[in-house]
């Protein structure tokens, strides 16, 4: 136990000498190399014109007044408010959805809702696959199929 308490006290020794040890590391004068001042301002490269991209980017957007995602015979029964929460649905569940969760809409005596699948690169398009579902008075209507956006940034149906 002894040597244990000695070697302890050794130990502590030397910490508490190198920590007290005041002066720093100083290099030899020979060593040491000056710069010389600067004497003029210095010159900064010519600032390059931007050249617009190739292909500007297109914001996404479904094309109000056409209603490939709905099924054709529940398009006339369907307000105009309708169809735009329908619309609204359908870009927002392509757009940003996430797989398998649906998006529900509902406007007056219709409601729907909107299912998509994960995207899919097809011919350098995203594509998804997805099922819409609209209920006026009752009756139920579906429609399922493959919306691309296409390089204008457009959502469009691709099959149904």
């Amino acid at each position: 136990m002894t040597v244990l308490r000695t070697i302890a006290l050794v130990g502590l020794a030397l910490t508490v000498a190198a920590c007290s040890r005041t002066g720093g590391y100083t290099p030899p004068s020979s060593t040491l190399v000056t710069q010389p001042p600067v004497t003029s301002e210095p010159t900064l490269p010519e600032p390059q014109p931007q050249t617009p991209s190739s292909t500007p980017i297109q914001p996404a957007s479904l094309t109000p007044g056409n209603y490939d995602y709905l099924d054709p015979a529940v398009v006339p029964l369907l307000s105009s408010a309708a169809l735009a929460a329908a619309n609204d649905a359908q870009f927002y569940a392509l757009q940003f959805g996430r797989p398998g969760a649906p998006r529900d809409w509902s406007s007056g005596s219709a409601s729907g809702q909107v299912s998509v699948g994960p995207y899919v690169r097809v011919n350098n398009l995203d594509c998804r696959e997805f099922s819409h579902r609209v209920t006026v008075n009752g009756q139920s209507y579906s429609r399922s199929g493959t919306a691309c956006r296409e390089t204008t940034g457009a959502w469009a149906v691709a099959e149904v």
